[in-house]
């Protein structure tokens, strides 16, 4: 019983220290939106993805990194409504 709760609260404080890994209220967007904005992030660390993206885009490295940054903004479009209970 002891090693569970000590994964649980392990847990817990991985959740509270970092975004992206989600709680029990983690809605479908919100988990959606951190997934895009890793990859998004991930494609921008990685200089060997970001010359293959500038070179199948026929764009410049700078522009495909301005556009990867643009589109974490909003990477899955605007939030949906909530709904009042």
């Amino acid at each position: 019983m002891g090693e569970r709760y000590n994964i649980h609260s392990q847990l817990e404080h991985l959740q509270s220290k970092y975004i992206g890994t989600g709680h029990a209220d983690t809605t479908k967007f919100e988990w959606l939106t951190n997934q895009h904005r890793d990859s998004l992030a991930s494609y921008m660390g990685h200089y060997d993805m970001l010359n293959y993206f500038a070179i199948a885009e026929n764009e410049s490295k700078a522009r495909v990194r301005f556009n990867l940054m643009e589109r974490m903004l909003q990477p899955c479009g605007p939030p949906p409504e909530k709904l009042e209970d």
